[in-house]
């Protein structure tokens, strides 16, 4: 793959895929791209789900599936419309809030979308190498080596995505067909099963009794157990991060792909169906043929229950099959989980100027994602239960921001009663993650981890490259193309940096007169001056529009909104001496003030000593002097 900047842009995404340069595929490929993370959880989902609610097992997985089909899928419908280029309800959340607090929550909620990819690399590797441990033709030298199995595996996958990545999809129907299949198979069976001793029903029945009571009872205990089922709705946010693979219309338009945002939410839709049936089958089966015991830590069915059934009722040689497809599965479910990270990381963070250079380009980042992945593999000793909670945490922190963004969009959009819906389910949500929170702390502390990580990574790394031209690029109004053409006529520019105040005739005259003494310029009718407002302070790199006015009938002003003042200076005296072939001069007046306070304003607020910043950005812009812009200062 080739390192290339992944920063989504509208019109390419129309047309090919900016990662690879390939072109969309249709949306029931994509849903099994996004499948090998949201099917693979059949592998381990079973019992954990035990693990969590006991013989409440199926009904608490029965709650989970009406949350799935009514709260996350309509909520996740909504994100695919309103981030139809794969942001997710992370873009719409950061257009809620303005300047520092909007990145500050977008980092956040970065850490946590980190978590949750990383530990779906970790975790679904961990499971295949359960899965391989547990295969009775496997050697018994295996045994006891899930640590070194698991960092083998997250180690292969990183390499899958060193060398590059164009068959991925091809390969994620394979496995998800393969996969799908195999279970399909195994549950029908152990139904059959369950069919034919049918006092099986009955004692399950009567054990919920003798245990909870009636019915409503336990209905009460399952929606109080059904969060530590969680990792059962992981494929919503995996789904949305890559909807920029899935083929719309030939006449999308860019902007608002009407095509790709109907076929992702059938993407949706389907794999949200097809995995609640799979979950309550499953669930159901594996409570009522396992017994309790082998659930357990050290059990043959903890971690792969369903691969006890497939052994149990279809032979080792059947087994064998379906363990080698969970392997498979399970390993590249965090490829799904890699190309989401890959998609979130340097979308958000270049544009914030949070980021070394390198997070656009693929292989660096993969190796540091990988890196990540070998230390939290080792952190939890390649635990499968140990890392449900932290991947559970990451699942539904996102799931919680993504119904607050739809709830807040639909109120935007005056739609009260899809608002009070989604408030609902907001709420839902919001009791979910805490309850999660609380018995399982886990996904909080590494979240906290990647959040502290990425926030400090991001400010050391917008310190380093405060000085860099952070423009994007700029453009001219009629008036201001005129200024610049007739005073590039006589080749002679020189510019005023004027800060803004009362904009009367006084204020200009004076700043004229101060430049002329100063300077002892030789006349005035080459001047221009340039007024450089900060808009969002926040932002690192930014658009520059340049507008021309003439003010109290004789003075020549450019108007210019940026994200830093020196950084906007610096850009646009060298786009004037590219667009004419003149040096222009720039004229500044020293600032009062504690230089170290000034460099703090520079870095947090886009203002500060003004001349020398200016400089230093041409000077490492331009490092040949007798091409560099003139900067003088009075």
């Amino acid at each position: 793959m080739r390192d290339v900047s992944l920063d989504l842009d509208a019109a390419d995404a129309a047309t090919t895929h900016p990662e690879s340069g390939e072109r969309p595929h249709r949306w029931w490929k994509v849903m099994c791209l996004t499948g090998v993370d949201y099917f693979s959880t059949l592998g381990y989902q079973p019992g954990i789900a035990f693990l969590a609610a006991g013989l409440l097992s199926p009904l608490a997985t029965l709650i989970l599936v009406l949350l799935t089909l009514f709260g996350a899928l309509p909520i996740y419908r909504r994100v695919a419309a309103e981030s139809p280029h794969g942001q997710g309800s992370i873009a719409m959340l950061e257009r809620l809030l303005p300047r520092w607090r909007g990145k500050v929550f977008v980092l956040g909620l970065l850490g946590f979308a980190l978590t949750d990819f990383i530990i779906t690399i970790t975790l679904s590797a961990a499971d295949a190498s359960v899965h391989i441990v547990e295969n009775p033709h496997v050697p018994e030298v295996l045994h006891g080596q899930e640590l070194w199995i698991t960092l083998g595996l997250v180690a292969l996958l990183g390499g899958v995505f060193l060398k590059g990545f164009r068959e991925a999809i091809g390969l994620a129907v394979g496995l998800v067909v393969l996969f799908l299949s195999l279970n399909a198979i195994v549950i029908a069976v152990a139904a059959f099963h369950v069919l034919e001793d049918g006092h099986l029903v009955t004692d399950w029945s009567t054990a919920l009794t003798a245990e909870h009571g009636n019915i409503g009872l336990m209905i009460a205990v399952s929606l109080t157990l059904f969060p530590k089922l969680a990792l059962g709705m992981s494929g919503f946010e995996t789904g949305v991060a890559v909807m920029s693979h899935v083929e719309g219309d030939p006449d999308d338009d860019p902007e608002r792909p009407a095509g790709r945002i109907r076929n992702t939410k059938r993407l949706l839709t389907v794999a949200a169906c097809i995995m609640s049936v799979y979950l309550i089958c499953s669930s159901l089966v594996t409570t009522l043929l396992i017994p309790e015991a082998e659930f357990a830590d050290g059990g043959s069915a903890n971690g792969r229950a369903l691969a006890y059934l497939a052994h149990d009722y279809l032979g080792e040689y059947f087994g064998t099959v379906y363990d080698v497809s969970t392997i498979l599965i399970l390993w590249f479910a965090g490829a799904s989980a890699m190309a989401g990270m890959l998609n979130l990381i340097p979308r958000y963070l270049p544009r914030y100027g949070m980021s070394p250079e390198w997070a656009g380009a693929v292989r660096p980042l993969v190796v540091i994602l990988t890196l990540t992945a070998f230390l939290i593999t080792w952190i939890f000793d390649a635990d499968v239960d140990a890392q449900g909670g932290a991947y559970a945490t990451g699942v539904l922190v996102l799931m919680t921001s993504a119904a607050v963004a739809a709830t807040l969009a639909a109120r935007r959009a005056g739609q009260r009663k899809l608002t009070v819906a989604f408030g609902l389910i907001c709420l839902v949500f919001v009791y979910t993650t805490g309850d999660n929170i609380i018995e399982r702390p886990d996904g909080v502390k590494i979240g906290g981890c990647f959040i502290a990580a990425i926030i400090a990574i991001s400010l050391l790394s917008r310190m380093v490259r405060s000085l860099e031209l952070r423009t994007t690029e700029i453009a001219y109004d009629a008036r201001a193309e005129s200024f610049v053409r007739d005073v590039a006529r006589r080749r002679n520019i020189r510019l005023i940096a004027n800060e803004p105040d009362a904009r009367d005739a006084e204020e200009y005259r004076s700043k004229i007169r101060q430049v002329i003494d100063d300077h002892d310029l030789p006349d005035t009718g080459d001047i221009i001056f340039i007024e450089v407002t900060v808009k969002d302070y926040s932002d690192f790199e930014s658009r520059i529009d340049v507008h021309g006015e003439v003010l109290h009938g004789e003075y020549r002003v450019l108007t210019v909104e940026a994200a830093s003042i020196p950084n906007a200076l610096a850009s646009l005296v060298l786009d004037l001496r590219d667009r004419t072939g003149v040096r222009p001069h720039i004229y500044f007046e020293w600032t009062e003030g504690n230089p170290l306070l000034h460099v703090g304003r520079f870095l947090l607020f886009g203002v500060g000593d003004v001349a020398p910043l200016t400089r230093e950005v041409l000077r490492r812009a331009e490092r040949d002097r007798s091409r560099r812009p003139h900067v003088h200062v009075g």
